[in-house]
């Protein structure tokens, strides 16, 4: 209170000094714009930059670790929790650690895709060995002012050591999200080295922890991007663990599943095994909004249960986005529609049973779409399924051309995706160039390749649907009249023309 009255009587004495002075005929407006960029910085350095922008998250609200948080609400990562229980025993068993005279755990690194549960599990970790929990992002360290992220770096362990004191906690976790961007390898940032001196105060701060410590703390990084980080981090008394928190498999989605419809009432029709067998490369945030949005479905229907209807609309809501309300002219529904025809005779030829539905509804980015059954997880390809893959990306753009002499841009999500695939068929060296390295090899080789992979599978393409334009024709006017087909009702149509006709024109 004394140092606030005595901050504010010196503001008081000053303005009257300085109205004194314009009283009397001095130019005031340099010492006023002198005296305003110093309070500004001063401002920026020690008290805004520290306590405004840097903001600490205690995931329990009170400071404490969020109890209701625990591994069991984690589903779909078995073997990540298995490696993080294990580093976190060294933590919880801190008498058998200190009789067989291991070194203390400093920091556990997460890695995976966005959505995997990172941040969930760091604050079931915080839960397990009852900890307070802190959470900061990597970009909230990073200033333009020199010496700001090294303070920042500095308050948030001064914090984490005050709040466990304060909770009588002798462990406490800090959880850095986006560490990639605090922790970036040094000297890519010429302009100036803010960069490269939060960074060194972070390593400090680790190389500083101890096991005799009062609180004992623990580092727990999040990133997605393990390339971008300094090996000086990564190094063993750093970062000890490295856990991988990968996309859930079949039997991790159906878990993750099942903890988000918890408490959700489900229809006797919800057969959640089927729903985790079509959600492959589905990651945990996808599930769950997967499941919010087949509530809200429901909700929106005046349903009191949530059905296999409204998780099916809401597979194609989170893969596709909402229906549009825009609806394209007669021309373009016709175009569009033989473009997913082509892509659902392809998938069909290629791999009976694969087509789920066909539809001309504009969603998202797509005016139309065909989605196929997944089937089993699959983690490697060969030659053969990645030329299928390719053959029915270009089978649209192949149809449209067979039926209208043209092609139209609709297809251009189509040629990127056969192009990706073509590029990781070259440098898994399934070419006819052979084994290479991409980085090594001239680009006109690397284009040429993949050029020779994309015609080849655009002839088979067209050697194939030029076979089937009756049944395109045919498939194409219910499509337009009905606006979705199922799978089995394009099968029923496909599958007495691909035994007979497709073989005679083939000559397979």
């Amino acid at each position: 209170m004394v140092r606030r009255f005595g901050r504010e009587l010196a503001i008081g004495f000053g303005a009257a000094f300085l109205s004194f002075l314009g009283w009397r005929g001095f130019n005031v407006v340099p010492v006023v714009l002198l005296i305003g960029v110093l309070a500004l910085l001063f401002h920026l350095q020690l008290g805004g930059a520290i306590g405004k922008r840097f903001r600490v998250v205690n995931a329990g609200g009170d400071g404490l670790a969020a109890t209701s948080i625990t591994f069991d609400d984690v589903g779909g990562q078995e073997v990540a929790k298995r490696e993080l229980l294990e580093a976190l025993e060294f933590v919880k068993d801190i008498d058998r650690v200190k009789h067989l005279g291991i070194r203390p755990l400093k920091g556990i690194l997460l890695t995976g895709p966005p959505g995997t549960g990172k941040t969930l599990l760091a604050k079931a970790a915080a839960s397990y060995i009852d900890s307070v929990f802190i959470s900061a992002s990597g970009s909230e360290f990073i200033e333009m002012y020199a010496g700001v992220g090294a303070q920042r770096v500095r308050q948030l362990f001064s914090k984490a050591r005050s709040m466990a004191a304060a909770h009588h906690k002798t462990n406490a976790v800090v959880f850095i999200d986006e560490i990639e961007v605090l922790g970036g390898k040094r000297g890519q940032h010429s302009s100036h080295l803010e960069y490269d001196q939060t960074l060194n105060q972070l390593l400090v701060e680790m190389d500083g922890l101890k096991i005799d410590d009062d609180v004992r703390v623990l580092v727990i990084g999040a990133t997605n991007r393990v390339d971008l980080l300094d090996p000086a981090l990564l190094r063993p008394g750093r970062f000890d663990r490295v856990v991988k928190v990968d996309l859930p498999d079949r039997e991790g989605r159906l878990s993750i599943l099942s903890i988000h419809t918890r408490g959700k009432p489900l229809a006797s029709d919800v057969d959640l095994n089927e729903i985790a067998r079509e959600t492959f490369g589905f990651s945990g945030a996808h599930l769950e909004s997967l499941a919010n949005e087949a509530a809200i479905l429901a909700m929106r229907q005046g349903k009191r249960e949530i059905g296999h209807q409204e998780f099916k609309e809401a597979l194609e809501k989170v893969m596709l986005g909402e229906k549009l309300d825009r609806r394209p002219g007669e021309a373009e529904l016709k175009r569009i529609a033989y473009h997913e025809i082509g892509h659902a005779m392809a998938s069909e030829i290629t791999h009976p049973g694969s087509v789920k539905a066909v539809t001309i509804t504009p969603r998202g980015n797509a005016l139309g779409y065909m989605r196929q059954s997944p089937g089993d997880d699959k983690y490697i390809y060969t030659k053969g399924e990645l030329e299928d893959q390719i053959m029915v990306a270009l089978a649209g753009a192949v149809n449209e051309e067979l039926a209208f002499g043209d092609r139209s841009t609709g297809a251009r999500g189509d040629y990127d995706q056969a192009i990706s695939i073509a590029r990781e068929m070259v440098s898994a060296g399934m070419s006819s160039i052979g084994i290479v390295s991409p980085k090594d090899i001239p680009q006109k080789v690397f284009h040429e390749a993949i050029k020779e992979i994309i015609s080849g599978q655009e002839t088979r393409a067209r050697q194939v649907l030029s076979c089937l334009c009756p049944v395109a024709d045919r498939l194409s006017r219910m499509l337009l009249e009905q606006e979705k087909l199922s799978g089995d009702q394009l099968r029923a149509i496909l599958a007495p023309a691909l035994g007979s006709t497709l073989q005679k024109c083939v000559g397979e």
